[in-house]
């Protein structure tokens, strides 16, 4: 049964209409032991029928350890989102993109599928002199309404920037990730594993919080 009706399948068919560029989503998953991992290849592969210009990639996690090592890869289930010719832009899902983080998934396409995207001119000056890599881990639940905000700018970072790697991170499927790094609150974003800023804040409140974690 598909988790999309005909008129959500219709409007994100004329989504997709926008893309310009080939979007290949690389899913990470095995069939035992993996809470959602079926559910989140449903929803790769029911997106991945409406454009022509989607195609979706489903690997082992575990026959495919080395190409999921290779792409840092270390837990599923997994979405990477690449663009022409494979390239890998560090934008990544970690867990079941559904509820309101479905449409950080359909955003993620686009930006990939269109180089579209919108940061500020302060921003766009720090990317362009980083030298220090930057992950950032975006934690958030299915049911955060405020959450796909903070995961599109992160995502919207990484495309802008190769020093920088973005993931979203559903929280109550990584519960010891949710403990290591004190996620109480979503969305809760942790730029390289030390420094931290709670909610979808604006855009420069994150970038002077990056500005921080690479002093």
């Amino acid at each position: 049964m598909p988790l999309m009706d005909e008129q959500i399948q219709q409007q994100v068919r004329d989504l997709l209409k926008a893309l310009k560029s080939p979007v290949t989503l690389k899913l990470f998953t095995q069939d035992f032991e993996c809470g959602y991992c079926r559910e989140t290849r449903q929803i790769a592969e029911e997106v991945a029928e409406l454009s022509d210009l989607v195609t979706l990639e489903v690997h082992d996690f575990v026959t495919d350890k080395a190409l999921a090592e290779q792409m840092s890869v270390d837990k599923i289930p997994a979405i990477v989102v690449l663009g022409e010719d494979g390239k890998d832009y560090g934008i990544r899902f970690f867990g079941i993109p559904s509820g309101y983080e479905f449409t950080s998934l359909l955003e993620a396409i686009l930006l990939v599928g269109t180089g579209e995207y919108e940061l500020l001119d302060s921003t766009r000056a720090f990317l362009e002199t980083l030298q220090t890599p930057l992950h950032l881990q975006v934690f958030v639940t299915p049911t955060c309404p405020y959450c796909p905000r903070a995961v599109m700018l992160a995502h919207q970072l990484a495309y802008a920037s190769d020093k920088v790697t973005a993931d979203m991170v559903e929280v109550t499927e990584f519960p010891h990730l949710g403990q290591k790094y004190s996620v109480y609150g979503v969305p809760r974003t942790v730029i390289n594993e030390h420094t931290y800023i709670e909610g979808a804040v604006p855009e420069q409140m994150l970038l002077e919080k990056l500005k921080a974690a690479v002093r």
